[in-house]
């Protein structure tokens, strides 16, 4: 998805956020989230349809979408377990008039978590999502579909399946033993755990913390090395220091 906008002319972006469930949107200079149901039947067509008539009097001038599955080049590598077909090919620059970065939908969640290091995060969803950072540099994984126990692979064990035919508690001792199995592997200084189910964790592994599903908005404005806005409380005490500090 290659872009004919350059990245300093980017002043507003439009995140989408493309899971199992839902197709999350938020967009920079505008509060809260609008969403809508995904699933099995969606097409790319239909989600890009749903997201224009629930922003069709924002403003934006470029678009960073998440994706639930792998992405090589800006582009899905195969259509998603989770939705409809059709995504292998399709044309998201077109389909929404402006440039489009499109990555993995954990890759994005990463960045907006990332505070520097050598970050690995983990997306506790539909499925297994997973991303590195190392020193500002994201590669997106799929460890996913590597092979764990009894012939199942990690995402069917840490994923939606695995936690139903599991329980909670059974589950929960697999996600930390995943987690030192990863940490040994990649060595890195901490972990991120986010997706929809992280919140069902009762503990966290030491050195792990929990992410936040509004993690991609950040993320998908970094994609354009646009600065997530200050939160309102931070804003306030920047202001409040300036006007106390005596002019230069």
């Amino acid at each position: 998805m290659g872009s004919a906008t350059p990245r300093a002319a980017v002043r507003r972006v439009l995140v989408v956020d493309i899971g199992g469930t839902h197709v999350k949107i938020y967009a920079s200079g505008r509060p809260g989230v609008r969403q809508f149901r995904s699933g099995p039947t969606l097409t790319p067509q239909a989600a890009v349809a749903g997201v224009l008539r629930r922003t069709r009097h924002w403003r934006y001038n470029a678009v960073s979408i998440g994706f639930p599955g792998p992405v090589l080049h800006g582009r899905p590598l195969h259509d998603p377990v989770n939705l409809g077909p059709g995504w292998v090919g399709f044309d998201f620059r077109r389909a929404f008039r402006r440039p489009v970065k499109l990555v993995n939908d954990a890759a994005m969640q990463a960045l907006g978590a990332y505070h520097g290091g050598r970050m690995l995060f983990l997306g506790l969803g539909t499925g297994l999502g997973s991303a590195m950072i190392v020193d500002g540099k994201l590669e997106p994984f799929e460890l996913a579909h590597l092979p764990y126990r009894k012939g199942r692979t990690y995402e069917e064990y840490l994923g939606k399946a695995g936690l139903k035919r599991l329980g909670a508690k059974r589950w929960q001792r697999r996600v930390f033993d995943v987690v030192d199995r990863f940490r040994t592997a990649l060595v890195p200084e901490y972990v991120v755990i986010g997706g929809g189910n992280a919140k069902r964790l009762t503990a966290l592994p030491a050195g792990c913390s929990l992410g936040r599903n509004a993690d991609a908005f950040p993320g998908g404005l970094r994609l354009w090395d646009v600065p997530p806005a200050a939160p309102k409380a931070r804003r306030r005490r920047r202001r409040a220091r300036a006007r106390r500090s005596p002019p230069g």
